[in-house]
């Protein structure tokens, strides 16, 4: 083994931290000095994939120290010793994946500096050797570590600083949780820098967080069709831990798919590092109306995001899905609420992310589907969100609640609730955390999701002692009848009342925001013609 080399600027001051926070504060920064020439979408495929394979590394260094202990081990002769602990199927039985040693990360520190192709070629080795014995994660790592536009120099850093985190030692909380924090905080810092574009893998963490609390998925399948990064799966295993303890993690199964591909990986990856299934989101990535990757498929819990307003969409008007009537090509989000209901199990139950428009839109056929929907009692809430929740957008959002049994549902003695819809305006909830961002508290989400649970009745009401009573202002349950009056609009305000709409002296003002946003949009325009122009003169050198 080489001499340990000196620590580099910034890895002394990261030995002597002892939060998960300030470990990556610190590695953020350092991986942002390698941004250079890369595309965006390229470094963060780049910073997330060294994140992952260390979470691989340290997870199979774990089981690999649990089966040396073994006392029995002890009384085997040495080489043996050996060769039990290279035994593949005693780590894969363990839901541990086999890292061979060219990609075990102690490998890659060690010989970092030494090997004469460097470390990027060290990198995409381990990759491609993990991949290889894990067909789980076949094509799924990235393997661009070695290319021309990665500073070699700054990469070295980056891995001594990810050698000496302590992803361990953080109280009785074990690594995966710590890298797994890790993975979800570089999602963030990555939605926050490229703005307008990471709409198409991030939701807002509290916005994920309130459908999960309403929905509360302790059991069964959980379903994404637009899943991007895998954030509503994460989240809902967390609250699984959460209530009933790690023993029941793997309480719930995970489905899904994505169309991008560098987003699927994401997922994939991201699924992985939290112990979750990766399998549950496909063997390739795919457009959930080209080609559903679950056909027979039925969920107890779906929770999804889709694109606001999609009019590029494959539209085929004799789709089976479409029972409520035909969606319109200029806006697939009745599209993504009927693919939806027809996904749902016997009981089970639907949290979407929509624009406000879809609660009130008559254009192209919407008014009819969505008195389709009410009709057929599929709908049991509308919450109206506050603004600036979504950085990445200025459209108002919505989240509807769909669910295939109103009914007590036998034992688990549920308020009865066929022939109603619960709405709630929480438009003025949330804090602004700086003038783009606004994020809903604790005490928001309990606020929110109390109500829908005292209105449904659900146990978990009932151990808190909280009743359901309509609030002026916030929260009201209308008939069908009542629904039918108002030309079967779902928008909150028309049936709780008016209701005083906050907003914080420094938020950034609507037309700003557009005028930021937009901005971004003809940067990341700019920005993609710059680089093409990069390809087009390097391929013009190389003929």
């Amino acid at each position: 083994m080489p001499p340990r080399k000196r620590a580099t600027p910034g890895q002394g001051e990261l030995l002597t931290m002892s939060t998960t926070k300030e470990i990556q504060d610190i590695l953020w920064k350092a991986a942002d000095k390698l941004r250079g020439s890369m595309d965006a979408s390229q470094y963060k495929e780049f910073v997330l994939g060294l994140v992952f394979l260390k979470y691989v590394s340290d997870a199979f260094t774990e089981r690999r120290t649990q089966l040396a202990a073994d006392p029995e081990l002890a009384e085997l002769p040495e080489h043996r010793r050996v060769a039990f602990l290279e035994e593949k199927d005693e780590y894969t039985e363990a839901n541990v994946f086999w890292v061979p040693p060219v990609a075990r990360w102690d490998h890659i520190s060690d010989n970092a500096q030494s090997t004469a192709a460097g470390v990027g070629k060290l990198l995409d080795d381990a990759m491609h050797a993990i991949m290889k014995e894990n067909p789980t994660l076949t094509g799924v790592l990235p393997t661009i570590f070695n290319r021309d536009n990665v500073d070699k120099k700054r990469l070295k850093e980056l891995v001594d600083l990810i050698s000496d985190a302590r992803f361990t030692g953080h109280g009785d909380r074990p690594a995966q949780d710590v890298l797994g924090e890790t993975y979800e905080y570089f999602l963030e810092r990555f939605a926050r820098a490229e703005g307008k574009r990471a709409g198409e893998f991030y939701t807002p963490a509290s916005v994920v967080r309130l459908l999960v609390e309403i929905l509360e998925p302790y059991e069964g399948r959980v379903y994404d069709p637009c899943c991007g990064s895998g954030g509503m799966f994460v989240q809902s295993g967390k609250f699984v831990t959460e209530r009933r303890g790690r023993d029941h993690s793997h309480d719930i199964a995970v489905y899904g798919q994505e169309a991008n591909e560098r987003t699927w990986r994401l997922a994939k990856m991201n699924l992985a590092i939290h112990g979750m299934d990766p399998r549950g989101v496909g063997d390739r990535w795919a457009d959930t109306f080209v080609e559903d990757k679950h056909p027979d498929r039925k969920a107890d819990f779906i929770m999804a995001n889709p694109p606001f307003n999609l009019s590029a969409w494959a539209r085929n008007s004799k789709d089976p899905r479409w029972r409520f009537g035909v969606p319109p090509q200029s806006n697939a989000n009745y599209a993504w609420l009927q693919h939806i209901v027809s996904k749902l199990g016997e009981r089970g139950n639907a949290g979407v992310v929509l624009s406000n428009g879809s609660m009130s839109s008559k254009q192209s056929g919407e008014g009819e589907i969505r008195a389709a929907l009410v009709e057929a009692d599929l709908i049991a809430c509308m919450v109206a969100l506050p603004a600036n929740l979504f950085r990445t957008t200025a459209i108002p959002a919505c989240l509807w609640f769909l669910t295939k049994d109103k009914t007590s549902q036998g034992a688990k003695a549920l308020t009865e609730r066929r022939g109603e819809v619960l709405f709630i305006d929480a438009r003025s909830l949330g804090t602004m955390i700086d003038r783009t961002e606004r994020i809903l508290t604790d005490e928001d989400l309990a606020k929110i999701a109390d109500t829908y649970h005292a209105w449904r009745g659900t146990e978990s009401a009932k151990a808190k002692g909280v009743k359901y009573e309509d609030e002026a202002g916030f929260c009201y349950s209308a008939t069908l009848e009542k629904i039918r009056e108002h030309d079967f609009a779902l928008t909150p305000g028309r049936y709780v009342g008016a209701t005083e709409v906050k907003e914080g002296p420094e938020a950034e003002p609507v037309e700003e925001r557009v005028a930021r946003l937009t901005k971004e949009l003809f940067e990341q325009f700019e920005e993609s013609a710059r680089l093409e122009k990069v390809v087009h003169e390097q391929l013009r050198r190389i003929r």
